[in-house]
C-alpha cells in the first residue's frame, strides 16, 4: 500500500489550507453569520474569495467548471477547506449543494448540466433537496414517503409537506423527491427539477436549529399543486431511490471530510490552549487529565482520517462501497463528536462561549450523528446484512440462498 499523495494534490491540500488560513478565517467574526447560516451576502464574498484563488468547486468535473477532482481528492481538500466553518461555503463544496452538483453530474441531461450545473459550479446560484418529511412521512426511512406526483398531459402535479429542507430559502432551485402517478399506478418515487422561486412551492416556516452553518438554514417547505413538465425530470420516472444513492453514498464521505477539518480546528484551538493555560504548578497539558484527552483526540483524528480516504478509494476503484460508507459515516460521526466535546471540556469555561470557534463547531458537529442516516440505521443495515451473511454460510454445501 502506498499512502502517499501525489505530489499535485499534496499541493493542493497545502493552497487549500493557506487559502483558508489566509482569506477565509477573517471572515469568522462577520455579523453576516447568523443563527440561521451566512447570508448569501456573504457567501458571495466568500465565493469570490475561492474563484480568484481557482479553488471554486473542485469537485465539479473540469467540463462543468470545476477541478474534477477523484474521492480521494476531496477527502483531501475537503478536510483542508473544513478547518473553518465558512471554507466549505466559499469553496461551493457544503451541502446541499456539493451532493447536489455531483448528482446532476452524473443523472442530469446535458441540457440540464448546462441550466443548473453549470451556474452553480460558478458559484452563482445555490440550491436544495427536498426529500425529508416529517411525520408519518419519510425520513430515515425513506419508503414512508407520502409526497406525490401526479401525472397529468405532459406535466405531473406535485403535492406534499417536507421539512429540515436545508438552503430552501434563498436557492434558485430545488430537487424534489415524490411517489409518482401514472394513470393512477404507482411507478415509484422521481426526481424531479423545479426553479425557485415558484408558484406551488411555499416555505411555511424557517426552523430554528442546533446549527447554524449552512446558507439559508433549514426549513418547512409545502408542495400545493406545483406543475412540473415531464421535461423536468430528474434522471428517470420511477428511478428515484436508485439514482439518490449516486448522491448520498458520497454524500455520506464528504460530510466526514469536512467535518474532520472541523475536528481538527477544534482540536488545535484546544491544544494551544492547554499548551498556555497553567493551573496547579504546570500547563493544562502538562496534567494527564487533560493530556490523555488530547492525546484521544489525535488517535481519533488519525484513524477518521484513515477510513474516509479508505473509502474514498474505493468509490475511486470503481465500488460502491454502501457497506463501508455507512461505517465510516457512523465512526467519523461519533468520532469526530468526541474529538470536539474534548477540545471543548479542555477549555473549560472559555469552550462555553463564542470567544473561540470550538462553542459554533460543538453546535453544529451534533447534528452529524443524525443527518444523512443516524448512527442506529447505519448500524441496523449493517447488522442486516451480518445475518444474510451468516444465512448464507449455513446453507449446506451446494445449495443457493
Amino acid at each position: 500500500m502506498d499512502f502517499a499523495l501525489p505530489p499535485d494534490l499534496a499541493a493542493l491540500e497545502a493552497r487549500t489550507a493557506a487559502f483558508v488560513r489566509e482569506e477565509v478565517l477573517p471572515f469568522e467574526a462577520d455579523p453576516r453569520r447568523t443563527a440561521h447560516g451566512p447570508t448569501d451576502d456573504l457567501r458571495r464574498d466568500l465565493v469570490a474569495k475561492a474563484r480568484a484563488a481557482g479553488l471554486l468547486s473542485p469537485h465539479v468535473p473540469k467540463a462543468w467548471g470545476g477541478l474534477g477532482l477523484s474521492h480521494l481528492g476531496k477527502a483531501v481538500v475537503f478536510e483542508a477547506a473544513g478547518y473553518s466553518m465558512l471554507g466549505p461555503i466559499a469553496l461551493a463544496i457544503a451541502a446541499p449543494d456539493e451532493g447536489n452538483m455531483h448528482l446532476l453530474a452524473e443523472v442530469a441531461s446535458e441540457a440540464q448540466k448546462a441550466r443548473y450545473l453549470a451556474p452553480m459550479a460558478a458559484g452563482e446560484t445555490r440550491s436544495c433537496f427536498l426529500m425529508t418529511e416529517p411525520h408519518p412521512g419519510a425520513g430515515a426511512d425513506p419508503s414512508l414517503l407520502k409526497t406525490t406526483a401526479v401525472k397529468d398531459g405532459d406535466d405531473f402535479v406535485i403535492n406534499g409537506l417536507k421539512w429540515l429542507i436545508t438552503g430552501a430559502e434563498g436557492a434558485a432551485f430545488a430537487i424534489i423527491m415524490a411517489r409518482t402517478l401514472v394513470e393512477g399506478r404507482d411507478v415509484g418515487a422521481t426526481m424531479f427539477l423545479a426553479d425557485l422561486p415558484a408558484e406551488g412551492v411555499r416555505i411555511v416556516r424557517a426552523l430554528d436549529t442546533l446549527d447554524s452553518s449552512f446558507t439559508g438554514g433549514h426549513a418547512e417547505v409545502a408542495l400545493e399543486t406545483l406543475r412540473v413538465p415531464a421535461s423536468d425530470v430528474l434522471g428517470a420516472v420511477g428511478e428515484g431511490f436508485r439514482h439518490a444513492q449516486a448522491r448520498l453514498v458520497p454524500a455520506r464521505l464528504t460530510h466526514c471530510m469536512r467535518w474532520l477539518g472541523a475536528a481538527r480546528r477544534a482540536h488545535d484551538i484546544a491544544t494551544d490552549y492547554a499548551g498556555r493555560r497553567e493551573a496547579f504548578g504546570g500547563t493544562l497539558l502538562s496534567h494527564e487529565g487533560v493530556g490523555f484527552m488530547l492525546a484521544d483526540n489525535e488517535i481519533d483524528l488519525h484513524t477518521t482520517r484513515l477510513v474516509i480516504r479508505h473509502a474514498a478509494w474505493l468509490l475511486d476503484q470503481g465500488e460502491k462501497a454502501n457497506v463501508e460508507s455507512s461505517m465510516v459515516k457512523v465512526f467519523a460521526s461519533e468520532a469526530i463528536f468526541r474529538i470536539v466535546d474534548r477540545s471543548l471540556q479542555v477549555l473549560g469555561g472559555l469552550g462555553m462561549t463564542r470567544d473561540t470557534e470550538v462553542e459554533r463547531i460543538f453546535r453544529d458537529v451534533r447534528g452529524f450523528r443524525i443527518y444523512d442516516g443516524p448512527s442506529e440505521v447505519h448500524r441496523w443495515n449493517i447488522a442486516r446484512r451480518l445475518a444474510r451473511g451468516a444465512a448464507v454460510k449455513a446453507l449446506p454445501e451446494g445449495r443457493a440462498a
